[in-house]
């Protein structure tokens, strides 16, 4: 109840206060630095600009401030993998959702594709969460199956079965979806609840001028008072919502903001929560468990009348304590997806800042006259001009190339080349390709070991699973707090 309420109230705040909550302000603040000149006077040529921006937290989104931590192992390595070795590195303010996102939230997703593209049911069933991560040979699971993922007793738990690659496009959507609302808020567009095909509202067509939406009475004006186009240079537009990297993720579930005094860090963390205990200690809830995990063989939530976390499978979104930076269920209840592709030895090689690996490089499409290039539902195209995910991938011990040096075919080595990837039966693989992608978390049916965040594990992109699930992230524009 209290994470529906929150959420309604984040609209209707929203629908009221329009251009406050979202930026963009009358693009004449000030006078320039370089030539004095008054920026929106139409006599010294209407120059727009904005110097008192200011982000405000999208929908569903709760601020982290950014800082530097050690990420890694903080307790014993029982799994021996050796991949998560601390290293100290620093992480740039972000935005995060507060809770995972739910079944009711995928449904919207589903339903829109439905409504938007009837002619083109792959689109829905690319989709369409795997129901089938439910069925066991030997467990009687078959009623989640049917209605896990569509009956309203589970809306408001996490979505699960979902895809990296699902998990990443339905970010892509949430984007579009709250910057066309943004627009309708400030009556800049009309609702359009008839497109369909390529003439469908994306921020990347919408600032390129492809849309062809209706317009509202209240348009953006130039210098002289003409209408014109909304440009990101206005700030009215939230930045792309996207899988939180892993750096961030381990740093928002940490929570370490409060457990410093300035820049001293009085006290490490195991959990998202301060102390080695699964249970509350303070007075009002002690003893209540902290997060939804399997206690032990066959435990999942204890006796009858003495239920320790309240959940046989996962439990709502919002449930048990939040840590620090208000955020729910950092550990327990489902795994989540992060950006990252999996690379054994990542800390090694990737920077101190921001650090991340899996980043493929793009630009649009054009076509011979130099126009931006759309497919068949309306998204714009890009080409891939770099791939950096083998970038710098130290493991020379996982290089499998004849000849005395190893180095001598690095320029051109693959995943394929450097891990042992085998699809013949009852073959050893390593099963790290370039689609492998991290996820993090501990869930429902984890033991304790996996609620650290530091622990880490990969799957293929294309998979998932009935403990797997994702929440969405948001960079951060400007500075790290505000000055």
């Amino acid at each position: 109840m209290r994470y529906k309420a929150i959420l309604i109230l984040s609209l209707a705040v929203s629908m009221t206060t329009g251009c406050k909550i979202f930026g963009g302000g009358k693009g004449n603040s000030g006078s320039s630095h370089s030539t004095g000149w008054s920026y929106g006077d139409p006599d010294n040529g209407g120059f727009q600009a904005d110097q008192n921006y200011k982000q405000e937290t999208g929908p569903g989104l709760v601020f982290i401030q950014g800082g530097t931590f050690t990420m890694g192992r903080v307790e014993q390595d029982v799994m021996y993998n050796w991949d998560n070795t601390p290293r100290r590195v620093t992480v740039a303010s972000f935005y995060m959702d507060e809770t995972e996102v739910s079944n009711l939230d995928y449904r919207e997703y589903l339903y829109w594709l439905k409504r938007v593209y009837p002619n083109a049911p792959e689109k829905y069933r690319a989709a369409l969460p795997d129901t089938l991560v439910w069925r066991e040979e030997l467990a009687y699971n078959e009623p989640y199956i049917t209605n896990y993922l569509r009956h309203p007793a589970y809306g408001n738990y996490p979505v699960v079965g979902v895809s990296w690659l699902q998990a990443d496009a339905y970010c892509k959507w949430r984007t579009d979806r709250v910057n066309e609302n943004i627009l309708i808020q400030r009556g800049i567009l009309k609702p359009d609840n008839s497109q369909n095909g390529q003439n469908v509202f994306t921020t990347e067509t919408y600032l390129a001028g492809m849309y062809q939406g209706s317009e509202g009475k209240k348009q953006l004006e130039d210098a002289s008072g003409n209408p014109r186009k909304v440009r990101w240079e206005d700030g009215l537009l939230l930045p792309n919502y996207r899988l939180p990297t892993e750096a961030e993720w381990e740093y928002a579930a940490l929570g370490l903001i409060g457990n410093a005094e300035g820049e001293l860090l009085t006290e490490r963390k195991l959990y998202p929560w301060n102390g080695s205990y699964l249970r509350d200690k303070n007075k009002k809830n002690r003893g209540k468990m902290l997060a939804n995990y399997t206690r032990g063989r066959g435990d999942l939530m204890g006796m009858a009348g003495a239920l320790n976390d309240n959940a046989d499978i996962t439990a709502p979104v919002n449930s048990y304590e939040p840590n620090d930076y208000g955020l729910y269920c950092m550990a327990g209840n489902v795994n989540e997806w992060v950006y990252d592709v999996y690379r054994p030895l990542s800390q090694n090689d990737v920077a101190e800042f921001q650090p991340f690996r899996g980043n493929v490089f793009t630009k649009y499409r054009t076509d011979a006259d130099g126009k931006l290039v759309r497919d068949e539902f309306g998204q714009l195209i890009k080409d891939t001009i770099y791939d950096a995910r083998n970038f710098e991938d130290g493991d020379y011990r996982s290089q499998i190339i004849e000849g005395d040096d190893w180095t001598v075919a690095k320029e051109n080595s693959k995943t394929k080349d450097m891990y042992v990837q085998s699809e013949q039966p009852a073959q050893f693989s390593s099963l790290i390709t370039d689609n492998a992608r991290v996820y993090k978390g501990g869930s429902w049916k984890d033991r304790p070991y996996w609620l650290v965040p530091g622990t880490r594990r990969y799957l293929p992109e294309d998979k998932s699973a009935n403990d797997l699930g994702f929440r969405c992230a948001m960079t951060r524009v400007g500075s790290p707090e505000g000055f």
